[in-house]
This record gives C-alpha cells, structure tokens and sequence, in this order.
C-alpha cells in the first residue's frame, strides 16, 4: 500500500465549490488519496469557483510551470457599495447612487479597462511584501503601500446589465486581480463596486468542463501533463 500511495504523481482538475479554500480541497484530496504530496497551482479566493489545478505526488515540483498561463472567468459585480475585500464577504464601506448610470456609460468604462493596465494588489490577496502574505496583514488592520503592476486585459465583455448587478466575461494574463477590476470600475464610474460572484474557467489549455466534482475524485482520475 505504501509504495502504490508513493507512486501516484500527475494533475487533476477540480471544480472548486463556493466557500470551501484552495486549501480545503487540497486536504480533500489528500484524505481522498490518502497521501500526503498535494497541492494547487494557483489561489481560488472562497467566494471564488471553478477550475483548480491540483497537483500530486512529484507535479507539485511543476508549479511553476503555471504561473504564466491566462485565466478566464465569468463574474457578477454590485455598484453602489464598495466592502474591505472587494467582494461580498467584506463588510461594506460605503454606499452610494447607481440610479443615473446607463447602460452606455457602463459599457463605455468596461472598454477603458481592456489590454495593457496599471493594477494596484489589493490588500487582500495572497501577494508578499517583506516576507509577510497582505491579506494577513489586512486581518490585523493594517495596510501598506503597494506599488502598481502591469497586468492585461485580453477581454472584458459585458454578459448582462440588471442595475445594480452586471455580469461579465474576462480573459487576463497572470497576476490579475478581477476584484480590482470591479473595484477600479465602480470607482471610475462614481459609484463603487464589489465582487458577488466569480468562476474560473480557464488556466492556460485547462478548461473548466473536463474538471471533477470533489466526489468524483479518485486514484483513476489523476493525469500527466507534458510540457514542450
């Protein structure tokens, strides 16, 4: 038994559910595979769902090799409050009018925001500076400077407009924060804006539709990858 548990290796794409971690399916997977040797090749915030890359046994060594990859996602924003997080599971900050904005003017604005931007991390995500992850110096209050990055914007569609929600498409390369996104909307459109729902469908060739349900996970589901 033990050298079969040592001997599983490869990649398994997973639908992550809304409110579990990246980290609670990682556990998952482990007791599921009994081993020890799993990881994920890239963050889900818990409000967040969609496809996961876990990796097992020798793979979790290729986690670099997905860094670079574009992302998709689908995404519902909420004008008229901005929250602590970006999204719902902040506490909200400050509300304002969404009555006058029009449709136009929406679109107009989600257009600003398509290819090359300069995008502030927010002080939630998982990014270090010194040393020390910022969403855990945002538990404890604090707040430090963050210098802007470039980030890309391939394609940012709007899906659907019932004020005061919008659902959007988007596909961003590496390092994207897609609650920044809605975020810097809201502000450029003077109301505010936070994140209500998000799905990745996309990490580089990995697609949504081919991943599991976590109780479809098993040994057989494991698979190699290689990389030219």
């Amino acid at each position: 038994m033990g050298a079969d548990r040592s001997s599983k290796e490869g990649i398994m794409l997973v639908d992550k559910p809304r409110g579990m971690t990246s980290h609670d399916v990682v556990d998952f997977v482990r007791r599921r595979l009994q081993m020890k040797q799993v990881g994920h090749a890239g963050t889900l915030d818990p409000l967040a769902e969609g496809l996961l890359i876990i990796l097992v046994g020798k793979s979790t060594k290729l986690f670099s090799r997905f860094v670079n990859f574009d992302k998709e996602y689908i995404g519902v924003l909420k004008f008229g409050e901005t929250t602590t997080t970006g999204d719902s599971q902040g506490t909200v900050c400050e509300s304002k009018e969404y009555d006058g904005l029009s449709e136009e003017q929406i679109r107009e604005v989600f257009t600003y925001f398509e290819g090359e931007i300069a995008q502030v991390p927010p002080m939630v995500s998982a990014l270090r500076i010194k040393g020390e992850r910022l969403y855990r110096l945002a538990r404890k209050g604090i707040v430090v400077k963050r210098d802007p990055r470039k980030v890309k914007i391939y394609s940012l569609k709007i899906q659907d407009v019932s004020l005061p929600f919008v659902k959007f498409y988007i596909r961003c390369s590496k390092g994207t924060y897609v609650r920044k996104v809605a975020e810097d909307i809201g502000e450029r459109l003077g109301c505010g804006a936070h994140i209500v729902k998000i799905k990745r469908l996309s990490v580089g060739p990995f697609k949504l539709n081919n991943a599991l349900k976590l109780e479809e996970i098993d040994n057989s589901q494991l698979r190699s990858f290689v990389f030219h």
